[in-house]
């Protein structure tokens, strides 16, 4: 959302010059600059080949087994990690919770939504303690 916010042009009846291609030149210059690019592969192909279920029966096994308490955080209009798949993850580890956090920005949300994170963060650890010490 935010990027079609800021991204968007004028007029329909552009061709060359657009908002976003500039955006995602000076992106990828940044990106470059800090990034080498085998780091990348190699931080891409950890992320799709990770498999949380192979050898333990399966994912939901495997979510099934976690006994920590867990609260799964997930971004609106994430694209990387959707939020149909933090809701897969809290409904398969025992108490587990999920919070959606609203945002225009995507994964990006993760970067820039520090105050609804902190809040839904410090919100658990605050209900956990009080579950612990009532135990």
């Amino acid at each position: 959302m935010a990027y079609n916010k800021t991204q968007s042009e004028a007029s329909d009846d552009l061709i060359e010059g657009f908002k976003s291609e500039s955006y995602q030149r000076y992106q990828g210059s940044k990106l470059s600059a800090r990034f080498n690019a085998f780091s990348y592969y190699a931080l891409t192909k950890s992320m799709d080949s990770h498999n949380l279920g192979r050898g333990r029966g399966g994912v939901v096994a495997a979510l099934n087994s976690i006994k920590a308490k867990t609260l799964a955080l997930s971004m609106e209009g994430d694209i990387l990690f959707p939020p149909y798949e933090q809701e897969f993850i809290a409904s398969h580890i025992p108490d587990a919770h999920v919070k959606l956090i609203l945002s225009d920005y995507g994964h990006d949300g993760f970067l820039l939504e520090f105050e609804q994170l902190t809040e839904a963060i410090s919100h658990f650890l605050t209900k956990e303690q009080v579950v612990m010490s009532n135990e």
